[in-house]
């Protein structure tokens, strides 16, 4: 009855010259990590679990991602 209202998600930013986007992938489980490879030490820096379509939408949309996201197995 008294809820809060939800504050709207700022949209949040990453330097494209120095990180890309990338789904670390398991192939044993299948299960997805969204988030940003470092271009100069190739360091993977995690931001979301993946769980299925919409979260990945969720995280284009988040960071203005409109490309393809590499994927690291």
């Amino acid at each position: 009855m008294f809820h809060r209202k939800k504050k709207p998600t700022p949209s949040k930013t990453y330097d494209p010259a120095l990180k890309r986007p990338a789904l670390r992938c398991s192939i044993c489980t299948g299960e997805q990590v969204a988030g940003f490879k470092n271009l100069s030490d190739g360091k993977f820096e995690e931001v979301m679990l993946i769980r299925n379509e919409s979260d990945l939408q969720t995280f284009r949309e988040q960071y203005g991602i409109t490309g393809d996201i590499e994927k690291i197995y």
